[in-house]
């Protein structure tokens, strides 16, 4: 069967099921999620079985270490994907939430949620993102098409499966929910072009795949994921403090988007906070590509270019700038950043509000980790990614972002 034939197909097969969910009973789809969650602890050992093929291939093919913890699954991560589906059961239905006001005339207006409708996911070698989108999508009222990477093929596949197999018996089926099985890259070009058969496409992964979607796809995009984050150190900062959440921000899981890549230090503390951090982060062999004035300071660091401060590296690598103000701080982040994830450590309130003020990112950090910029730390369950646009949804989206509106309007005979 030709691919586009194919992909197509699924996209057909979730639209006719997603109609059946659309109109869904909460406590129905909440079932369904339980059902999803238990059978994903049931049959870990599968999963871990097939991920264990896909992480031997990774490291054959030479997949970077860091790439390939996004791709590792254990017995804790998996856990940890079933209770992000079980989150999703006590969280409050988005499909039918709204709002309602009477005109002068009689009118009555009803501005009420309702699902998208099929939403198509591409994404990287993260298999979680199989279950949290499949999930996320369900408990919304959506139809879900999702392409993983070639990475994770085998993770993929053990997955969809499991969650099909659960939610058959209900009455919107298990075509609501689809994988394609291929790693071709046609198949991704199929989905990118379905049109009128998924109603938005959402691109989860680095920025070459981000930007690949954005510019050829013809179907509606939500930008999300590209993370060049960055974490500004003020001359009033609590050094002890700004160690501890800088040193969190970069190592804690370096391949993730909300991973700092980028520190900014007030020339001010300079001299005695950047031999802290490098001494910090020496146990994870971090590398520190910094400017003339870090190199001064450190002996250890490499020289930065201007392609570094670009950089979202995804790995144990940070781009360190000393800085002579918050004000040009902010210029630099203003100048590279991918609208993600800003941070400033501080204890003057002044330099916070102006920071959060000027800083256009989707999250703005005080004394905070940007490791934080996660649905399931917002409060939202799973998330489908973090959207870095402006239009539709901007940040995590959980529930609520997988919603639209629709507009009710009840008269008794009123005309114009």
């Amino acid at each position: 069967m030709e691919i586009t034939e194919y992909v197509f197909g699924l996209c057909d097969k979730a639209k006719e099921a997603g109609a059946v969910l659309a109109y869904a009973q909460t406590d129905e789809k909440n079932r369904a999620l339980m059902k999803i969650a238990s059978a994903l602890r049931e049959k870990s050992g599968y999963i871990l079985e097939e991920n264990r093929k896909d992480l031997e291939l990774a490291e054959t093919n030479g997949v970077p270490k860091t790439m390939r913890d996004r791709l590792m699954l254990n017995e804790e991560r998996i856990e940890g994907i079933a209770k992000a589906t079980e989150k999703l059961v006590m969280l409050p239905d988005p499909c039918g939430e709204g709002s309602v006001s009477t005109r002068p005339n009689g009118l009555k207006i009803s501005v009420i949620n309702v699902p998208i409708g099929v939403i198509g996911i591409i994404y990287e070698a993260r298999p979680n993102v199989t279950a949290d989108a499949a999930a996320l999508c369900l408990k919304s009222g959506n139809a879900a098409v999702l392409k993983g990477g070639k990475e994770a093929i085998n993770t993929n596949r053990a997955i969809m499966k499991i969650m099909k197999d659960a939610i058959g018996e209900f009455s919107f089926g298990s075509e609501v929910i689809q994988l394609i099985d291929s790693t071709d890259r046609e198949a991704t070009k199929a989905l990118m072009n379905a049109v009128g058969k998924i109603d938005v496409l959402i691109p989860r992964g680095g920025k070459g795949l981000i930007n690949a979607v954005v510019k050829e796809a013809k179907v509606p995009v939500i930008e999300t994921g590209a993370g060049n984050c960055h974490i500004y150190i003020d001359e009033s900062a609590d050094l002890e403090k700004s160690l501890r959440v800088a040193v969190n921000a970069k190592v804690s899981r370096p391949s993730v988007c909300n991973a700092v890549e980028t520190m900014l230090v007030n020339e001010k503390v300079a001299d005695k906070f950047l031999p802290m951090y490098a001494e910090a982060v020496s146990k994870w062999n971090v590398e520190i590509r910094g400017c003339d004035k870090t190199c001064r300071i450190l002996s250890k660091a490499v020289p930065a270019s201007e392609n570094d401060y670009e950089t979202e590296f995804n790995d144990y690598i940070i781009a360190v700038k000393v800085v002579k103000d918050v004000g040009e701080a902010i210029a630099h982040i203003k100048k590279y950043t991918t609208g993600h994830s800003e941070a400033i450590m501080t204890e003057n309130l002044q330099n916070a509000r102006r920071f959060c003020r000027e800083t256009d990112a989707a999250a703005v950090y005080v004394n905070a980790s940007t490791r934080f910029t996660d649905g399931g730390e917002f409060g939202m369950g799973a998330e489908i990614g973090i959207s870095t646009q402006k239009l539709h949804a901007r940040g995590p989206m959980g529930l609520k972002q997988l919603t639209t509106v629709k507009y009710v309007v009840e008269g008794d005979g009123q005309i114009r």
